[in-house]
């Protein structure tokens, strides 16, 4: 279930400020997000995959929180950010 280096250098350029970027949190986001879609996709069709719906909560909780912190410290970078990727909080 993991993003291969090229979907994951994909986002880390989409979203980050170089190539190297991979610690903000806006591509910290964007990883989680992709990853979160992954696994909505596998249990759709896995519907008693325990481990899998464990692990799509915890990446959830986790995007919920540097979320949180986006809001607080910029908000125009939160903004932006869940317009981006289509998602609501």
């Amino acid at each position: 279930m993991a993003l291969s280096k090229e979907e994951t250098s994909k986002i880390v350029k989409e979203f980050g400020k170089d190539e190297k970027d991979t610690g903000s949190t806006e591509v910290q986001v964007a990883i989680l997000t992709k990853r979160i879609q992954d696994l909505t996709a596998h249990l759709q069709s896995n519907n008693g995959d325990a481990g899998a719906r464990r692990s799509l909560l915890i990446l959830v909780g986790k995007r919920r929180s540097l979320l949180s912190y986006l809001n607080a410290h910029d908000v125009n970078r939160y903004t932006a950010l869940i317009a981006k990727l289509g998602i609501r909080k």
